[in-house]
């Protein structure tokens, strides 16, 4: 579906200068659709605005998505003021609690997921009755690759929490289609957005039986950040195509329930060698997989 519908974009996290957030904002104002850009600094969303030279198609608000139910509904509320409409909500903040398991501290853990999964359903849970009001509208969620690689040591609790998120989007986008609401799940690869820089490895707790495995950890990620393959403005680029149904997204199918837009080789790399893991793991385990039924069922 093409649309050339001047669309109202409301967009967390968006003021990290390299980050996906910063990046659609600029795109979707390049296109000329109109942008609420929020984020938890107010300094940084003065930035924002200055940066775009204080455009009307531009508008901010400050919003932290681990706070209380009736802020998020605020804020959500507020920026439906502005031009009468959320067109296409982005759920993008986030942030990533790397470390062992058994080191961080649980209260680390329980942030995680409050900024990558409760955050993201506070905020779109006040952002769908304006949508089921009007019958349409498009909610983006910004998952990971992550999910696929669950095994990889110090990476479990962003997994596991993006993981999550991959659920609830499924879920949801089951759940509101018949309502006119379009659901995105991307899952991006590793992007240059600072997220490996920003992102602190918890060794609070050292254990001495972890040491090797925490310093080849820290090592390992410490040498990604600054250089991950994907490029993140071609990566928004390419999901203002998808949600305006332009360019690269002209004439595909939108994804459907259950599965994600992949973005990046590393993406694509990891579901296949999961897809292959789990495959061989049921093929071993046939005669016990298969055995489970009622013989009534059993066919």
């Amino acid at each position: 579906m093409t649309t050339r519908q001047q669309l109202v974009w409301f967009i967390t996290g968006a003021t990290s200068e390299q980050g996906f957030g910063a990046h659609l904002v600029s795109n979707a104002l390049s296109r000329g659709d109109l942008v609420i850009a929020t984020g938890r600094s107010q300094e940084k969303l003065d930035k924002i605005l200055e940066k775009h030279e204080n455009t009307e198609n531009l508008r901010v608000l400050q919003l932290d998505v681990t706070s209380n139910t009736t802020t998020v509904r605020d804020v959500v509320n507020q920026a439906v003021g502005f031009w009468g409409r959320i067109d296409v909500a982005v759920n993008n903040a986030g942030n990533g609690e790397l470390g062992l398991i058994e080191e961080t501290d649980t209260s680390a853990i329980r942030h995680q997921f409050e900024t990558n999964l409760f955050g993201p359903v506070e905020v779109v849970k006040a952002i769908l009755p304006h949508m089921r009001s009007r019958r349409s509208g498009t909610i983006v969620f910004l998952g990971s690759r992550s999910v696929w690689i669950g095994e990889t040591p110090g990476l479990a609790h962003y997994s596991a929490s993006k993981a999550a998120m991959h659920a609830i989007a499924e879920g949801l986008a089951s759940e509101v289609s018949h309502l006119g609401i379009r659901v995105l799940l991307l899952a991006p690869g590793a992007f240059r957005t600072n997220i490996y820089a920003s992102s602190p490895f918890h060794q609070e707790n050292s254990i001495p039986d972890y040491d090797g495995l925490r310093a080849a950890c820290i090592q390992r990620f410490t040498g990604i950040a600054g250089h991950e393959p994907g490029d993140p403005v071609k990566a928004m680029q390419i999901l203002v195509d998808v949600v305006r149904g332009e360019g690269v997204a002209v004439g595909k199918k939108w994804p459907e329930p259950g599965t994600s837009l992949l973005l990046g080789n590393d993406a694509e790399r990891d579901l296949y060698k999961r897809f292959d893991k789990l495959k061989a793991a049921v093929l071993e385990w046939a005669d016990v997989v298969r055995g489970m039924w009622y013989p009534i069922n059993a066919n």
